[in-house]
């Protein structure tokens, strides 16, 4: 395994302290990972950080996450589950129990969405495609993948078992993540999570090829109480340039974005490094440590806490 990769400063590693990372991908998975849940755990306990979101494109991770909070106390593991098909898709009885085992976040579809088979946007040339896309031509291959997921209506309109599910985030606090949809699906869905009581909401890596939201529409979201999510491997993989992430921070404000890493590829740099190095590169285009620290610790803290202000 390379580790040409760059390295996190001190003053970025202190300055994320307490941070949480909302989107790892990190064994055991059907994709080859970088680490396991345990042993990243443990950096997170040597490192100060608060703790992160387990994400999965196919299974729910709550049962994961408390089996590694017992074995590595100190540390939030969180669990998700992410509505694609293999979950049943917009699935409100999978939210449920999830909800029931102590998951955080819940992802709308993402290599399931609609969107998602529909994109024909392309990678920028150079760029590192998602670990995922195999695993969805191997099941298209073999005739057993899902149906692309709609949230949508033919007339715009927010689909009853998507309100169904956001009555379920609603009712248990949980983070609405919404994962790989279009722009016209997000507004929709942001706006409907509003009406259905969701308080913590956060715009899934807007700078993604299939999502691509331009910085009018993040400053639009963010207004509408929305978070937008900067994960750091998307430009970090070629997907989109560092300077058009900071003009989209810039244009939505700091005090609407989170960081977070999305690692856990064995190409990449450790996953307990993404939240520092993506601080590094901040500080670097000119934000202050104030800003640093409210995108990488306190606004983390608002969707990985079990508390939220009121």
């Amino acid at each position: 395994m390379s580790e040409e990769h760059p390295r996190p400063s001190e003053r970025a590693s202190a300055l994320v302290e307490g941070g949480y990372d909302l989107h790892v991908h990190v064994a055991p998975d059907i994709m080859n990972r970088r680490l396991d849940d345990v042993s990243l755990a443990r950096r997170y306990r040597e490192t100060s950080l608060a703790g992160f979101v387990l994400k999965s494109h196919y299974m729910p991770t709550a049962e994961r996450a408390e089996v590694v909070r017992g074995v590595v106390p100190g540390v939030q593991v969180l669990g998700a589950v992410t509505l694609n098909g293999s979950v049943g898709g917009m699935n409100p009885l999978a939210v449920e129990i999830a909800a029931r085992e102590g998951a955080r976040v819940v992802w709308m579809p993402t290599v399931d969405a609609a969107n998602q088979r529909q994109s024909t946007a392309k990678e920028p040339e150079g760029s590192t495609p998602p670990m995922w896309a195999r695993v969805q031509s191997e099941l298209q291959e073999q005739g057993i993948a899902s149906p692309p997921i709609a949230v949508l209506d033919p007339g715009g309109q927010v689909l009853p078992a998507v309100r169904d599910v956001l009555r379920v985030i609603a009712r248990y606090d949980m983070v609405l993540a919404t994962g790989h949809l279009g722009r016209d699906e997000i507004f929709a869905v942001v706006d409907a999570a509003a009406e259905e009581g969701v308080r913590r909401i956060m715009v899934t890596h807007p700078e993604f090829t299939s999502q691509r939201l331009s910085g009018a529409d993040q400053k639009e979201l963010a207004e509408r109480g929305a978070l937008l999510e900067r994960c750091f491997t998307t430009p970090y993989t070629g997907k989109v340039t560092w300077a058009d992430m900071v003009a989209n921070i810039r244009a939505a404000g700091p005090e609407h974005s989170v960081l977070s890493s999305d690692l856990g590829q064995p190409f990449n740099p450790p996953v307990d490094e993404g939240l520092p190095l993506m601080a590094d590169f901040l500080l670097d285009a000119g934000f202050t440590e104030d800003e640093v620290h409210t995108m990488a610790v306190t606004n983390t803290t608002v969707l990985g806490s079990s508390e939220v202000p009121r």
